[in-house]
């Protein structure tokens, strides 16, 4: 996949099936009962300069998918339109960071 989602599996792979395994396992709930797993995913990205610059620029359109994941957690499949344009935005990041461990 693209450079930044290759990044975060890379270095936070655990977390970030921890975390999917968890919203996966408590649809109506996974909001309030999955918050660690969450904290856990966003302390791992934090340290990498790739995650930060899409963080950075890709602000808005992650917001809209975690407000239409608020207002949809049982049915987290009507935020597919969400998940693509924050992807189409991580996509368009320039990664001059990628090759840095």
């Amino acid at each position: 996949m693209q450079a930044a989602l290759e990044v975060t599996a890379k270095y936070c792979r655990s977390e970030l099936e921890e975390y999917g395994t968890c919203v996966s396992s408590k649809p109506g709930s996974w909001q309030q009962d999955c918050h660690e797993q969450k904290v856990k995913v966003a302390q791992c990205t934090s340290s990498h300069p790739i995650i930060r610059k899409i963080r950075t620029q890709c602000a808005e359109p992650f917001a809209a998918f975690e407000q239409c994941l608020k207002q949809n957690q049982a049915a987290v499949e009507n935020c597919s339109k969400h998940v693509t344009e924050f992807l189409q935005c991580a996509e368009s990041v320039k990664v001059s960071e990628q090759t840095q461990n």
